[in-house]
């Protein structure tokens, strides 16, 4: 069975939920998908089975902050923010995936 174009997003997740927040503001999470998804022209989905326990975990752990508040569509959401911990994660988070997209660009190159 072919991989889904989406499977590695599980170990990015935390890493483009950061970035999003860093990049827009304060989202709830439904708009974190869009955008996601929106700016990677489509190639990337992130299912609420997935966001929405990374979020809690992310918030768990002092990267984000969450409220109440509600959405354009006048309906009551939990909004995401990330805080200076979130930022100093975002960092580590890019380092490391420069890293991985350097070691596979390389086994590329001289595989």
């Amino acid at each position: 069975m072919p991989r889904q174009k989406n499977d590695i997003l599980q170990g990015t997740l935390a890493l483009l939920v950061l970035k999003t927040l860093a990049s827009q503001g304060r989202m709830h999470g439904y708009a974190i998908t869009g955008h996601i998804q929106q700016v990677s022209a489509d190639l990337l989905r992130v299912e609420e089975g997935s966001l929405y326990p990374a979020l809690h975990r992310m918030t768990g752990d002092g990267w984000l902050r969450a409220e109440w508040g509600l959405t354009g569509k006048n309906r009551e959401a939990r909004f995401y923010a990330i805080t200076a911990a979130g930022r100093k994660q975002l960092a580590m988070e890019e380092e490391s995936w420069a890293r991985l997209r350097d070691g596979v660009q390389r086994v590329l190159r001289h595989a």
